[in-house]
This record gives structure tokens, sequence and C-alpha cells, in this order.
């Protein structure tokens, strides 16, 4: 059982604890905000960042049926974000990752778990008609957002911290979503 404030979170036997600790923040976040997103299997859906919550984002993106793609720093994390089921890794170092997008058909969604305002900005022009970028993690930098931007294509920008703990914990264990947990001696 986890404590969370007032709320009691009962854990499945096969899950183990340790595992489903981050289930209950970061994969609660990143499972509501796609389940919630409008997207629907196929659609592209863009994860950016693979870090703490980019991590859990691709399984549930993947396991959702959406197309999707890892937009992250270097060439680093390219053979963790195959491994952790992606389609398509940008290297959003090479300045490139929104024209990728668009030559990819326009992200549905791209779900913004880097705290990074400036990159988050630079992304934008990736999303398809009607897209959104969902934002679960704070930044301190501004955004430069063009109006014409979100007026041209419908587009929307919007903040996601909700989720069913239940929910989540549920899928996770229905379609195998491990989070990646580094446990250190007392």
């Amino acid at each position: 059982m986890i404590a969370r404030k007032d709320v009691i979170v009962t854990i499945p036997d096969e899950l183990d604890p340790v595992d489903a600790a981050p289930l209950v923040c970061a994969g609660r976040t990143t499972f509501g905000a796609l389940k919630f997103s409008g997207a629907q299997g196929g659609d592209l859906v863009a994860i950016h960042g693979l870090g703490g919550l980019g991590h859990l984002a691709v399984q549930y993106a993947v396991k959702l049926g959406f197309k999707t793609v890892v937009l992250s720093r270097g060439k680093e994390k390219e053979e963790l974000a195959y491994k952790l089921g992606a389609h398509i890794y940008i290297d959003t170092d090479t300045g490139e990752a929104a024209k990728q997008l668009v030559k990819l058909g326009g992200a549905r969604v791209i779900l913004c778990t880097a705290p990074n305002g400036k990159a988050i900005s630079d992304l934008l022009p990736g999303l398809g008609r009607s897209g959104q970028a969902i934002i679960v993690t704070g930044a301190r930098d501004m955004m430069q957002i063009p109006p014409m931007l979100l007026l041209g294509g419908e587009r929307a920008v919007r903040g996601f911290v909700g989720g069913n703990i239940e929910d989540t914990i549920r899928f996770s264990v229905l379609t195998n979503v491990i989070p990646m947990v580094e446990v250190f001696p007392p």
C-alpha cells in the first residue's frame, strides 16, 4: 500500500512496490495527459524529453497505440527510446525537430516532459492542425508562442497535472509498463 496525502493506493501483488512508486506521480500524470489528450490510435504523438516522466510517457504512448516519436537532445538516448518502443527518434540538437514532425504529418500531441521553455517553444511549429502541446513539468524560463501559430492551425498549449492513480496502475500492470528505478542503500 502507498499512502499519499489522504489517498491510499492498493498495489496489486504482481507489481513490486518499488516499481509502483513512480506510477503514483510521474505515471499518473503522463498516462492521464495522453489518455485525455484526444489523440486516437495511429495518431502521431511526440514525447519531448526522455527522463523520469518521459520514459514512462513513451511506454504509455506506444501501449495506447500512438505512432510514438521521442524528441531528445543528442544521440545518447536514441537506443533507450527504441528499447522503450518508440517508432521514431529525433535529435533536437539539430534544430530541425519541428520540421521533421511536419514532414511526418505534424504531431497531434507533443507531450512536454522536459522543463525547458525555449525548447518547447521551438517544437510548437511541429504540431499538426488541431494539435496540442501538453506541458506536464514546470520550466523556469519563458515560452514564446506566436499567436498566428495557434490561430492558423487551431493549435493549443495547455498544462496537465492530474490523472487517476488506480487507472494508471491497472493499465501499467495490464500492459507491462515498468518504470526504470534506481534504488540506493539506506
